[in-house]
């Protein structure tokens, strides 16, 4: 089944690079960028990390956390963070439990890890409000931004 707009996200509880544990739920009541990147230390997904991390005030102010997967291991996210200096979190997926609730694993059989870069903007009560299947990762979060900006000013 693919995830559509208007769905209630899946719910997670991961733990983070940084030891943390990250869950859905408790994000409840702020807007969620979750973003899937195919594999840390990369050149796109080092652009793609780095414009996150250049917007991150913007999204804050905007109440919304960012958060990167990938189905990387927790020590290779961990070393990913250090090495583009990241302030949010990272969720090591290498059990590949997330993505697949997401939908977003390759190949027949989804062996293959993160097929292409995916992001969902996950609402304040937990609904996907917005689903990216392909991004460039240079323009992403500046196209994620945007989407946000542009619901956030819709009337409830």
């Amino acid at each position: 089944m693919t995830l559509q707009v208007g769905q209630l996200a899946p719910a997670f509880e991961v733990r983070s690079d940084d030891g943390h544990t990250v869950s859905l739920e408790a994000l409840r009541g702020l807007w969620v960028v979750l973003y899937f990147y195919p594999r840390a230390m990369t050149p796109g997904c080092n652009i793609e990390a780095q414009r996150f991390e250049q917007a991150l005030p913007e999204f804050q102010r905007r109440g919304a956390r960012v958060i990167g997967v990938s189905t990387d291991t927790e020590a290779r996210a961990a070393q990913f963070r250090d090495s583009c200096s990241l302030s949010f979190p990272l969720l090591p997926d290498s059990e590949r439990e997330v993505s697949k609730l997401y939908g977003v694993l390759g190949g027949v059989t989804g062996l293959l890890g993160i097929a292409n870069r995916h992001s969902f903007l996950i609402d304040p009560a937990g609904n996907v409000a917005y689903i990216w299947r392909k991004v460039n990762p240079g323009r992403h979060a500046g196209d994620v931004l945007r989407e946000l900006e542009s619901l956030q000013a819709q009337p409830v």
